[in-house]
Parts: C-alpha cells; sequence; structure tokens
C-alpha cells in the first residue's frame, strides 16, 4: 500500500506489528518447549530400553546352552541387538544432518549448530521448516526412512519361527502408519503428511520416536526368545518405575492419561506381587502390569505427579519399594489473525493476512470468512490474502481441532482518493510569490 501516512500512524502500525511478532514468539515457544518434553521422555524410555536389552542377551546365551535345539536363540540374539543399533544409527545420521544443514551447514554436528538462550544451549535451526521439507520431502530421505522402517521390520520378524511368526507381528512396534495420510486433503504421501513444513524441533521427537519402536521391537524379539527358554524363572535384581504419557502437553479442559508400570533390567519374572500408585492413591494393574493413572487438566502450567512401585525381591526376599517424580505440561488453546500491512482491509488490493492457532493441529483448523465480499486465498502455511469488494465489516472466524469459534472482525474501506494541496490550498487563486514558494504538490 503506497498511501502516504502520518509520523503517528506509523509508529501505531509498528507496535501493532511488533505486538504481533511477540505473541507469536511467544506461542511458538511454549509449543517447542512441548517438543522438548515429548523427546525427553523418549529418551528416557529409550535409556530403559537398552538397559533391559543388554541383561536379556548374557541370560538367553547362558539358557541356550542347556539343549542343543536351543542354539538357535543364541544365534539370533545378536542379529536382534544389531537390528536395533543399526536402525538407530541410520535415524540419528538422518537427525545429526538435519542439526547441521539448519545450523552452520559445515558437514558435522558442533557447537556452532547450537545458541545460548539464557543460561541454556538450543538448537540454532530448531524452527527450520526449509530444511526439514527439503531433505525429507523433496530430497526423498523421507520415503527411504519409510522403506527402512518397513526392511527392520521384516527383519526383525525373520528371528521368529515361522510357525510363531503371524502371532508375533503384532508385538513390533516398527510399523509405518499407511492410512492416516490418506485421509489428508493436502499431502499426497507419508513422507509429506510427516515432514513437510514441519520445524526441525517438532520432527525430533518423530525419529525419537522411530527409534523408541526399534529399541522396542529388539526387546519384544529378546523377551520372545527368553520365554521360549524359560525365562519366566529368570531373577529380577534391579527396578525402576516408569510413566509412559499419550502425551507431555495436554490442552486446558483435556485430561492427562499416561501407564505407569515397573521396568526390570531383565526379562518379566512370574509370580511377584507389584503394587503401583500414584500421589498416594493405589491402582489396580492390567494382565500386561501396567495401572492407568487419570487427572484432569483444569490449569495452565507445570504439573507434577509422584509414582511409587512396591515389589517382593525375588533374590532378596525384602519388600522394596521405587519412588520417582514426573511432570508435565498443560497449555491452552490460543489463536490469533492478523493484517500484515493495516488494520483493515482496502477494496481492490490483495491484504495480506496472517493465521495462528496454538495447540490446534494444522489439519483440523477450520478458517472462514464472511461480509464484505471477501475471499480468502491460502498462500501456503500460515499466510493468506484477503480481497474484499463492499465496504462494511468482513469477519473471520478460526474453530476445530478442539477450538471453539473464534471471530476476528476487520474493518473494509475503499481506498482514499487522493487530493492534491499546494500549500493549504485545495484550488483557487494565489500570489506569484507563494506559488514560488512551494516546493510541490502534496497528495491528501
Amino acid at each position: 500500500m503506497s498511501i502516504p501516512k502520518q509520523p503517528r500512524q506509523l509508529m501505531i502500525n509498528i507496535m501493532y506489528l511488533v505486538l504481533t511478532a511477540l505473541l507469536a514468539l511467544n506461542v511458538s515457544a511454549e509449543i517447542f518447549n512441548a517438543f522438548k518434553l515429548v523427546n525427553k521422555s523418549l529418551a528416557d524410555s529409550n535409556t530403559s530400553l537398552d538397559r533391559a536389552n543388554e541383561s536379556l542377551v548374557p541370560s538367553i546365551n547362558k539358557r541356550s546352552e542347556a539343549k542343543p535345539e536351543f542354539a538357535r536363540f543364541k544365534e539370533r540374539a545378536p542379529l536382534a541387538v544389531q537390528y536395533g543399533k543399526e536402525f538407530t544409527d541410520y535415524v540419528n545420521g538422518i537427525v545429526d544432518d538435519l542439526i547441521d544443514k539448519s545450523g552452520n551447514n559445515n558437514g558435522s554436528v558442533d557447537e556452532l549448530d547450537y545458541i545460548m538462550v539464557g543460561e541454556k544451549k538450543d538448537l540454532k535451526g530448531k524452527k527450520n521448516k526449509d530444511v526439514t521439507t527439503r531433505e525429507m520431502v523433496t530430497n526423498k530421505k523421507g520415503l527411504e526412512l519409510k522403506e527402512k522402517i518397513t526392511e527392520y521390520r521384516v527383519k526383525f520378524l525373520s528371528l521368529i519361527d515361522d510357525s510363531l511368526r503371524t502371532a508375533m507381528e503384532s508385538e513390533i512396534p516398527l510399523i509405518i502408519d499407511d492410512e492416516t495420510w490418506r485421509h489428508s486433503k493436502n499431502k499426497k504421501s507419508w513422507e509429506e503428511f510427516t515432514f513437510k513444513q514441519m520445524p526441525l524441533g517438532a520432527c525430533l521427537p518423530i525419529f525419537t520416536k522411530f527409534i523408541n519402536d526399534a529399541k522396542a521391537s529388539e526387546n519384544a524379539i529378546l523377551n520372545h526368545f527368553s520365554k521360549k527358554l524359560g525365562g519366566e524363572d529368570v531373577v529380577l535384581d534391579k527396578f525402576t518405575v516408569i510413566s509412559s504419557p499419550k502425551k507431555n502437553y495436554v490442552i486446558k479442559g483435556e485430561s492427562f492419561e499416561t501407564a505407569i508400570s515397573l521396568a526390570a533390567s531383565t526379562s518379566k519374572a512370574t509370580n511377584t506381587k507389584v503394587s503401583l500408585s500414584v500421589n498416594g492413591a493405589n491402582l489396580a494393574t492390567n494382565a500386561e502390569g501396567d495401572a492407568i493413572w487419570k487427572t484432569g487438566a483444569n490449569d495452565v502450567g507445570t504439573k507434577k505427579y509422584t509414582a511409587v512401585a512396591t515389589v517382593t525381591n525375588p533374590v532378596t526376599l525384602n519388600t522394596d519399594t521405587y519412588r520417582k517424580e514426573f511432570e508435565f505440561e498443560v497449555g491452552e488453546r490460543s489463536c490469533n489473525v492478523s493484517a500484515e500491512k493495516m488494520n483493515v482491509f482496502y477494496i481492490g488490493v490483495d491484504n495480506p493476512v496472517a493465521i495462528s492457532a496454538a495447540g490446534v493441529p494444522t489439519a483440523q483448523l477450520k478458517v472462514e470468512a464472511a461480509g464484505g465480499g471477501i475471499e480468502l486465498k491460502n498462500q501456503g502455511g500460515a499466510k493468506y490474502i484477503a480481497n474484499v469488494k463492499t465496504p462494511g465489516d468482513a469477519n473471520i472466524t478460526l474453530s476445530g481441532g478442539g477450538l471453539p469459534p473464534t471471530n476476528f472482525k476487520f474493518r473494509v474501506k475503499r481506498i482514499p482518493t487522493p487530493v492534491p494541496m499546494l500549500s493549504d490550498k485545495r484550488g483557487g487563486a494565489m500570489p506569484n510569490g507563494v506559488f514560488k514558494a512551494q516546493q510541490g504538490v502534496i497528495p491528501v
């Protein structure tokens, strides 16, 4: 818009843009903190699985020596570990490549790929969407990852005897969900649905989840071998309580749900009495030994809870108690529609609009417009162009994904007709001396 503005109006517009940017930054920081919490929870789970898997292999090797027909389990156990490591290394390689290319892009991950935010170190390119889209979608690394997931699922299942393989398929979590993305209107493939226009900080939990699936698949194979070798009799000597939430970031008004269970460093033992509680309340366990705990998310902020597991140790025959504190974040849905150039819509020109909605999945966000003959055109992501035809009011309404309909009203005006002025006159006679002293015609 090339219409001249008074200094005061320019300052108001600049302050409006700065405030909008600050609001966007605050929302962004909250979301990325939630992604970090999810990623940390998955990484902690991976560490627990590593400890459990490391302790299972020596036990399988020892028990395999009991009978000649058990030798196949001793041969296959290292392969399960190998497949888990190969897949983990492959995914970590993708992560390192994305961190470097969204950082200083010098071919390796180093300190220059990070920045200091206060007293904490954070990824320089955590908000970068271009690198993830280019590498995972355009350069087809996402397709390659999809094929690797399928390849290693087949490898894990190949370690199971033919007669038991079908029954074990549901125990191997390393699998591609090849149906959900097909219901998306704008995504043409699994890799587009998973990675396109996703910032690096949001992709990291996805990669960690795939690693978790591989380690859990490795654990399922090793536990299967242990059970076939009489692993139900393995003595448990190291324990920890774990919490496996459906999600660590919940929206106000939703419920927080998590599975509380006892994690052991060896395979599951039988006839071991275990009781689980959260914040002093005893929980009933299911057939898998898990207890489900739910609590309301009524207040925004960080919430903490303490899980306790009491178990009779088969080694010492003593009753031991294991206690651990966990936390989750409660957020609140919010949305904003801002005109990027002026706080009104003008007829006959493009009016850029930015739309944001925290806590609402992009695929579920509904954007509707009415009034002023308005027509909204999506320019990709959160960018829109509003074209209006008649003076009055135009309304843009956001809803979906749990967000109640939220209306944003904008005035619709015609572009003012420029009026030429010479000095302080719009017309009529002017003394010759005054006329010569003028610097030019001023449009108002």
